[in-house]
């Protein structure tokens, strides 16, 4: 199975900018549709995660164009499916213990999942020669 890499960071960089530019600059609407009650630690915890997701996404775009796989840019390929690994295992205990959560749940586990594999995929294979 040939991946090609730079697809996967791309579109990866942009689910993340994505998921934290509206954790950064939309903290109180994110906790009032998961549930939560609003609080300046919620505030808080949503703006730092939303950091977090928009530095992994500046990362995944500033290596899109590099060999990624194997040995090469291994703390990318390691952080990446790390992420996601982690994210989709949290997100399929939530999903299985309460299966009546809102829909946009269901399709973020699906995006973890996805590219859990494909990092994992990466991670573990050598990159294909262009």
């Amino acid at each position: 199975m040939i991946l090609n890499t730079r697809v996967i960071m791309t579109v990866s960089a942009i689910f993340l900018a994505l998921m934290g530019i509206i954790l950064s600059f939309m903290p109180n609407e994110v906790a009032e549709f998961i549930g939560l009650q609003s609080s300046k630690t919620i505030q808080l915890i949503l703006q730092i995660a939303g950091a977090q997701y928009f530095a992994m996404a500046l990362l995944n775009w500033m290596k899109r164009t590099s060999v990624i796989g194997g040995i090469y840019n291994r703390p990318v390929s390691i952080t990446n499916y790390t992420h996601y690994l982690i994210g989709t295992l949290a997100s399929g205990k939530l999903l299985l213990g309460k299966a009546d959560l809102p829909m946009v749940f269901w399709i973020l586990a699906a995006f973890y999942l996805i590219f859990a594999f494909l990092y994992g995929f990466i991670f573990y294979r050598n990159p294909v020669p262009s």
